[in-house]
């Protein structure tokens, strides 16, 4: 038994949340869209859905890069950038279930394509949980996601074929076991290095530069404030 049944709790979220890598989703889109394009001949809807992944994941990363290499962001709604797990989940999992989903009757079909996005905003909502996005970050990746989804299901046809077994089974077992077995995504340590080449800058910008009450310069930041003087300067007159 668990010595300590809280820490189980912690774990699951950081588990779930592994769901929203684009080291994890990316493959089963890739075996999703191959057998869309080969098996099932929509090879126009597989590319309509990678086209919609390419849009939202470029949207995410220059998003981010603005806001590491140039500050640019919102204090006000505390945003740094979409939240790329956030995006990746809503953008691939309610595809993914419509794909399971095949076969198995039109109620089933549509169980597991609203499974799909349940799953992805659990993904965004386990952002807030292990402390790496802000609410307005989450939401909006999560949204930017979903829309992408939507875009790709509008066209989506309705197919009356028979979803061999091993699709859905290997996809679900992909979902369980490989954000146990996958070292960590380092996308983020990649993304502060490519905005330091763009930008120029020796660090990159952090929330709490985004909160300063004053915005100084990057490299100025991070400078001692000059001690306040203990003497009227010449121009001004002292007080008696």
């Amino acid at each position: 038994m668990l010595e300590n049944p809280q820490s189980v709790t912690p774990l699951l979220w950081h588990l779930l949340t592994r769901l929203g890598e684009a080291q994890i989703l990316l493959p089963l889109v890739g075996a999703a869209t191959l057998w869309l394009w080969r098996s099932a001949a929509q090879g126009w809807l597989a590319l309509r859905w990678l086209l919609a992944i390419g849009v939202v994941a470029l949207a995410t990363t220059l998003s981010k890069l603005a806001f590491m290499g140039w500050g640019w962001g919102s204090a006000a709604w505390d945003f740094t950038g979409f939240s790329g797990h956030a995006m990746f989940a809503a953008a691939c999992l309610p595809m993914l279930g419509w794909v399971v989903g095949l076969g198995r009757g039109r109620g089933l079909h549509l169980l597991a394509t609203g499974a799909g996005f349940a799953l992805a905003a659990l993904v965004a909502y386990s952002r807030l949980v292990v402390q790496a996005h802000s609410p307005s970050e989450a939401a909006l990746g999560f949204a930017l996601g979903g829309l992408a989804s939507l875009w790709v299901l509008r066209a989506a046809p309705d197919l009356r074929l028979s979803l061999p077994l091993w699709l859905p089974a290997g996809l679900i077992a992909c979902l369980l076991l490989l954000p146990v077995s996958l070292p960590r995504s380092r996308s983020h340590e990649l993304m502060a290095q490519l905005s330091l080449r763009l930008s120029g800058h020796q660090r990159v910008f952090t929330r709490q530069d985004l909160h300063r009450p004053r915005r100084l310069p990057l490299n100025a930041a991070a400078l001692p404030s000059p001690a306040a003087p203990t003497t009227p300067p010449p121009w001004r007159p002292a007080t008696r």
